[in-house]
């Protein structure tokens, strides 16, 4: 039996919260710690009748990493699941390091403030080494390597979908059905219908900075950036249909190219229609993406976190969403000489998601990756010391738990390639 804490309350957070009450033969005991309690208690309320799991709830600031670490020594779990937002990666990774608990999380970190004089010079250092400006980057988290090492504890990074998933599916199509991979597509398409004119699904600010951000992809080793949105395919998927998707840079690519160096062209593309893309465009062009902030009538703030306000929350789609996901990842490569080429992935359905756990697929297929994740470093069947992504273990366990936990996969032979 596992003791787990879960620091966030949103919407991927409440998805893995009712996966771990779900999973109450291995998780006895969760507490769930939020900025807002009052969050937490409701779903304590909701879930706690269901489940055999004894749930507590704190309130808590993750950027105190004193607090923090005060509060984790007081609860004793055995695992910190960061469901929060990736601002706060280092400073919760800090306090599972002082407080002496492994750490799990879904998205790698990036920065609130983007114009931090001392991490824009580090930034603009890795933009010329490594040949890519995103944002967001493993390098931050993979420096805690000889800290988590030294402390005998486990860090499990990116146990969403993708990244998460995508690159168990890395990790098991390497295992069972290549001697070599030679490349590896990632697609990730949402046809699910919310009925705004524009929403996110998921936080705005995490969403907006991802796909307004040059797109770049991974060929023999090196980094090929390239203008947002300038490269668009069409792809027809099981369960949506036709769908145009572009290029985006995103993070597991960094981690399959440095754990994979075999693998010669890594890429990552997610559908999109033309009203998401227009609305984007404008709000880019008039300044509602920045991070910079300003001031207004003497106050200050930022203006992408004042667009996040405005706009609809990411948890309250749920019931107006309808249709279908389909992620997942397409290989080429060999196997006993001869040439093959697989394609591993998911289809989710918004509705069926939201009959379950009252969310969107969006959340669904990031929370309950999280869950799993969290389940095999608790256990013991992921935990080794030091800093890891997903591909990084034995892809066996996670694939079935996925089956069991609400995220079945198929693999097709030969599917159609992405030129």
């Amino acid at each position: 039996m596992s003791k787990l804490m879960i620091i966030g309350c949103g919407g991927v957070a409440s998805v893995a919260i009712h996966k771990v009450c779900q999973n109450d033969e291995v998780f006895d005991e969760l507490m769930i710690a939020s900025r807002t309690v009052s969050k937490c208690d409701a779903l304590k309320e909701k879930l706690q009748g269901q489940t055999k799991t004894k749930i507590t709830t704190a309130q808590i600031d993750a950027d105190d990493v004193e607090a923090l670490t005060k509060l984790i020594k007081e609860y004793k779990p055995d695992a910190v699941l960061n469901v929060a937002l990736p601002y706060q990666d280092l400073t919760i990774m800090d306090a599972c390091l002082a407080a002496g608990v492994d750490y799990i999380d879904t998205a790698n970190y990036e920065p609130e403030d983007t114009e931090d004089p001392e991490w824009r010079k580090i930034y603009e250092k890795r933009c010329k080494e490594l040949g890519f400006s995103a944002y967001f980057d493993y390098s931050w988290q993979w420096a805690y390597e000889d800290k988590f090492k030294a402390a005998g504890l486990t860090a499990l990074l990116g146990t969403g979908f993708d990244p998460g998933v995508t690159s168990v599916f890395a990790a098991y199509a390497k295992k069972h059905y290549f001697d070599t991979i030679d490349t590896i597509d990632i697609l990730d398409c949402n046809g699910g219908d919310h009925g705004y004119p524009f929403a996110t699904n998921f936080n705005p600010e995490i969403n907006l900075r991802e796909v307004s951000a040059p797109g770049s992809y991974m060929e023999n080793g090196k980094w090929i950036e390239i203008p947002a949105m300038s490269i668009k395919r069409e792809y027809d998927f099981e369960g949506v249909g036709k769908k145009d998707m572009y290029l985006l840079h995103h993070e597991e690519i960094e981690a399959l190219g440095r754990n994979m160096p075999e693998v010669k062209r890594i890429r990552f593309f997610m559908t999109f229609g033309q009203s998401y893309l227009t609305h984007m465009n404008c709000l880019e062009n008039v300044g509602m993406l920045s991070t910079t902030p300003i001031n207004y009538n003497g106050q200050e703030i930022v203006p992408i976190q004042f667009l996040k306000a405005l706009l609809p929350d990411p948890a309250s789609l749920g019931p107006r969403t309808k249709g279908k996901t389909n992620i997942g990842c397409i290989f080429t490569g060999k196997k006993d000489g001869k040439e093959r080429s697989i394609y591993i992935y998911n289809v989710c359905d918004h509705q069926e998601c939201y009959k379950e756990v009252g969310s969107q697929a969006i959340s669904y297929t990031t929370g309950v990756p999280a869950m799993i994740g969290a389940m095999l470093v608790a256990t013991g069947q992921w935990k080794k010391p030091g800093v890891f992504t997903t591909d990084e273990f034995d892809p066996d366990p996670y694939m079935e738990a996925l089956n069991k936990w609400g995220l079945p996969w198929k693999v097709e032979e030969n599917p159609v390639l992405v030129d």
